[in-house]
């Protein structure tokens, strides 16, 4: 299978990358994310969209729900290697190609009008981390 990946796009937040797998007909993802919530999964999912929707809840800031949109598939192998394989710097060629394509949107304005903010057991759940921040002006990046 190529190396494939898909962008998950958010209003008023940082954009998530997943890398995307298949077995059998379903859509995995293996994710990286300190937080506990935009991490792996498992290949259950009959398509992108609903592979993305998986990620729905979870992907918040504050209270607030902001995943928008998805892109379809990208096949790294359109770039070259050396950008994304052993580029010790920020691949930002991929990461602006990643901004480029189409993406398509999971929401309607209704929908999105008539979202209910997170409670607070799950406000205080977003402060589990893998990971502690160095200080706080790193904390964001955590």
């Amino acid at each position: 299978m190529p190396p494939l990946m898909m962008d998950l796009q958010a209003k008023g937040d940082s954009d998530h990358v997943v890398t995307l797998f298949k077995r059998g007909n379903c859509w995995g993802a293996i994710s990286k994310s300190n937080h506990i919530w935009l991490r792996w999964r498992d290949p259950v999912y009959r398509s992108l969209r609903e592979l993305t929707m998986s990620y729905f809840h979870e992907y918040v800031l504050g209270a607030k729900k902001t995943l928008w949109a998805y892109s379809g598939a990208i096949d790294l192998r359109r770039f070259d290697a050396s950008l994304w394989i052993t580029n010790p710097e920020p691949c930002w060629e991929v990461a602006a190609s990643l901004d480029g394509v189409r993406h398509y949107p999971i929401l309607s304005q209704v929908q999105k009008k008539h979202l209910k903010l997170r409670d607070k057991v799950e406000l205080d759940g977003a402060k589990v981390l893998q990971y502690t921040a160095p200080n706080k002006q790193a904390e964001r990046r955590y």
